[in-house]
């Protein structure tokens, strides 16, 4: 029985193109091309090529030629060559430059590993075997049946040939297309029998089937199709389709053909489980687990491989993170001890409120690693409005105590900004004179800017705050000691370490964040961390109700918004209306909405949402086809996120409310990305100083900002954000004695995803709460995070909101590794896939502290 693959694939050119001999006297068959694409076969001695093996053109070098079995063209390595090739081997030697080009363009993918580590997203099934004149539309079916009739003719809308044919199981006829493929006429000729298999479309009210996989049946087969179907064309028919994760350029047959090549090359591959540990959990081995991930016989065969490669996945993570915890603690540098009547002891004895039980246990947590000639490595998340800042300020004078220096690192200029307005008021006027706090910013005045690195390599400011500024090369310090990072999310790894570089010796670290995390979260992400919380707040807050607005549902709420807004001005308060666009071209730099994406927070990996965007509908007459063909390679059809025509801005917002007859008194201003340092600041001073009542802004305002006559948040659009930034949001109000209330504005339909994170925001001011919300609401999301790590790190079968029982269990057995084999040098296996699973930046991401 001879396998065709149907897929119109860029392979199909390869084939196409090999059917012609060198000296043009021969023309090989489909089959017989296959397997000259595979290197193998002695009628390989008579082809030439100047096509890789996803069909792609090679640039330079001289046409590839196989001889006896073995591409030739400069290209190929002698592994590949060989047949076989490791994990480390480079793509390039093994699908040809292009072809390894366009998945490093997609993927960031460089070798055999990489490639592999591409899992299935999902599996399609050919489906039961079904007759024609029962055939269901729009799903996947698989039917044996007869050639009738094969017609090619010219496409109408573009360049081209469609190869129409049609094919009857005798109950009734169904008709197969393909694109630029009439070669397959010789193998589909009138009479041929085999099984079809594909989802059922109409096209000019007649059911087709657009680029069909198949398979002819030899002669003997044929006979025995005319009766019973046979145990092999079951077996075929129930085989699970691997469907991966695609681009517009490489689609998922494209990755099935690539994975399966490397597969079949593949040497034995050591497992990085101990034995012991693989055979309590039941587990099949790592070669095993990548054979049946990518091609299993059967549903159950695949689940077995993704509970083995998901544990490997957690075992090397939690091995990776421990061995930095570990390599840590080897590390020397200066102790920090304040000092009897010091700085921290009057900034004490001048606090006008009593920390809560939470900040004194943090605060005595932080003390005690200070003391340490072990530099800290610690993480405090704390609720919005808890107290983080108070208690990084206290170490950073335990600091200033012992002669050091500390920086604060903010992710904005308004926050950074913010964070030393509120530390000099913080310290009054008599500690704030011995410290000096400064400022350095990039968009700083010269001659300002020259005073701030003035002051801090001199040692005469002792607080420094600033924005990626910090970063650079012509900021030096005289004694760095400690590292505040506010909301770490923001920051790359890199950038903290060109920080962490600064020191003469290893600088404490201490990272905040106000976005809480769950048990499993923190476990997977910030293993290498010690992890303080606060979650009690103040005594003094004030309250905060949060109320959803659904216009979707009821659309005249949209006016009785700006009057309520209104009745708090006029009782002398402030407001926030927060836009999650400058206007509608212009999103805040650096900042991407749900809106920009096909998911969003609910995205799935580094690739999710990628072939949504891609997806490209034709609307000529060979379109229904075509369309069918991007919706088989894993393109979903491409819809417009929730509110997209009336997507709220900041420019749009300045204009309604100007205009808006019950706001007519009221003074407005607009904060965004795009205004100048200078004005940025301006309006901040001026609104916290009660000069402005209500400011229009985007995200820039999400942390930090503390207004305490600010007593409303309206933020438009609200399913455009995430759980996390919502919450955020809320916390900009109620931080003084005034109560909070703060709109959720949507559009977003009844029971769609956008309107169950708002409602869900809305239901709880618990920020743990919403944590675990939001895990949920992501269903496959992206722990690590593009932001953190680049999306070749992202965590590829692990789930931290559904297998925190696996994350537990795989720390559990690395840390008996770990503590015994720190340096990993009796388990050479694991150390390899350490250092494969996790990039250069990803594993600089590790090193957070």
């Amino acid at each position: 029985m001879r396998v065709i693959v149907g897929q119109p694939t860029a392979l199909d050119d390869t084939l196409s193109a090999a059917r012609v001999g060198r000296r043009g006297t021969s023309r090989l068959s489909p089959a017989a091309a296959l397997s000259v694409w595979r290197g193998c076969g002695p009628t390989a001695r008579c082809v030439e090529q100047s096509v890789d093996v996803a069909g792609h053109p090679r640039l330079g070098g001289p046409a590839a030629r196989c001889v006896g079995g073995t591409w030739k063209d400069g290209v190929v390595d002698d592994k590949a060559r060989a047949g076989r090739f490791a994990l480390d081997t480079k793509l390039s030697g093994i699908l040809g430059g292009r072809s390894a080009q366009a998945l490093h363009r997609a993927f960031g993918y460089e070798t055999a590993g990489d490639l592999l580590a591409h899992y299935p997203r999902r599996y399609a099934m050919r489906g039961e075997l079904t007759a024609l004149e029962t055939l269901p539309l729009d799903e996947s079916v698989t039917i044996i049946a007869e050639v009738l009739e094969v017609r090619e003719r010219s496409m109408r809308a573009r360049r081209g040939t469609i190869l129409e044919v049609k094919i009857s199981d005798g109950t009734g006829t169904l008709l197969l297309t393909f694109f630029n493929q009439a070669w397959r006429a010789a193998e589909l000729s009138p009479g041929v029998r085999g099984i079809f298999a594909g989802r059922v479309s109409v096209y000019q009210g007649a059911r087709q089937l657009a680029h069909p996989d198949y398979q002819l049946f030899t002669d003997a087969d044929a006979s025995a199709a005319r009766g019973e179907p046979t145990a092999e064309m079951k077996r075929w028919a129930e085989t699970p389709i691997p469907i991966y994760s695609s681009t517009a350029s490489i689609a998922s047959w494209q990755i099935q053909k690539m994975v399966e090549l490397v597969l079949d090359g593949l040497v034995e591959v050591a497992d990085p489980l101990p034995t012991a540990g693989r055979v309590a959990r039941s587990l099949v081995s790592h070669r095993a687990a990548l054979d049946s991930i990518h091609r299993p016989e059967t549903q159950a065969e695949a689940t077995l491989a993704r509970r083995t490669l998901r544990f490997t996945e957690a075992f090397v993570l939690q091995t990776a993170l421990l061995q930095r915890r570990a390599a840590l603690r080897e590390q020397s540098t200066v102790a920090r001890h304040p000092q009897a009547g010091g700085y921290l002891d009057r900034f004490d004895a001048a606090l006008p409120f009593q920390l809560t039980a939470d900040q004194q246990r943090v605060a005595t947590e932080i003390a005690t690693d200070l003391a340490s000639d072990i530099p800290m490595s610690r993480l405090v998340q704390g609720e919005v409005g808890s107290g983080k800042t108070v208690v990084a300020l206290r170490a950073m004078l335990a600091v200033a105590d012992s002669g050091g220096q500390s920086v604060l690192l903010a992710p904005t200029e308004v926050l950074a900004a913010q964070h030393l307005r509120s530390i000099a008021r913080m310290l009054g006027s008599n500690l704030a004179v011995s410290l000096l706090p400064t400022l350095i910013t990039g968009q700083l005045p010269a001659a300002e800017r020259k005073r701030a690195l003035l002051r801090a390599a001199a040692g005469q400011s002792h607080l420094i705050v600033g924005t990626h500024a910090l970063l650079s090369d012509r900021v030096m310090f005289a004694d760095l000691g400690l590292i505040v990072v506010d909301e770490q999310h923001r920051f790359g790894v890199e950038q903290r370490e060109a920080l962490r570089v600064k020191g003469q010796s290893p600088p404490h670290v201490l990272v905040l964040t106000a976005t809480p995390i769950p048990r499993t979260v923190a476990m997977t992400v910030f293993g290498d961390l010690d992890i303080s919380t606060i979650a009690e707040l103040p005594a003094d807050r004030a309250t905060i109700t949060s109320q959803v607005v659904p216009l979707a549902i009821r659309p005249a709420w949209r006016d009785r918004i700006w009057h309520r807004l209104a009745e708090e001005v006029q009782q002398g308060r402030q407001a926030f209306v927060v836009c999650p666009a400058i206007d509608q071209k212009t999103g805040e730099p650096g900042e991407m909405t749900l809106g920009d994406s096909a998911g969003g927070a609910a995205a799935s990996g580094p690739s999710a949402g990628s072939s949504a965007r891609e997806a490209v509908a034709h609307t000529a007459p060979e379109g229904a086809a075509d369309s069918e063909v991007a919706r088989k390679n894993g393109a979903p059809a491409r819809t417009a996120p929730e509110g997209t025509a009336t997507m709220a801005t900041v420019s749009a917002m300045m204009a309604e409310l100007a205009e808006h007859p019950a706001l007519s008194s009221v003074r407005i201003a607009a904060l965004h990305g795009r205004l100048s340092t200078d004005e940025k600041d301006r309006v901040m001073r001026a609104f916290a100083a009660g000069d402005i009542d209500v400011l229009v802004a985007t995200t820039v305002i999400e942390v930090g900002v503390d207004v305490p006559n600010a007593s409303v948040m309206v933020v438009l659009d609200a399913d455009r954000f995430g759980v996390s930034q919502l919450h955020q949001l809320r916390g900009r109000v109620g931080r003084g004695e005034v109560p909070g209330l703060c709109l959720f504005v949507t559009t977003a339909g009844p029971g769609s995803v956008g309107l169950e994170r708002v409602e869900a925001v809305a239901a709880t001011l618990d920020g743990f709460e919403l944590a675990r919300v939001d895990l949920e609401l992501r269903r496959e999301g992206d722990v690590l995070g593009a932001a953190q790590s680049g999306g070749r790190s992202s965590l590829r079968l692990l789930r931290v909101a559904h297998h925190g029982d696996i994350i537990a269990d795989a720390r559990e057995l690395a840390q008996q590794i770990v503590e015994v084999d720190p340096q990993l040098r009796e388990h050479p296996t694991l150390a390899d896939a350490v250092r494969r699973r996790l990039d250069d930046e990803a594993s600089e991401f590790l090193g957070k502290g």
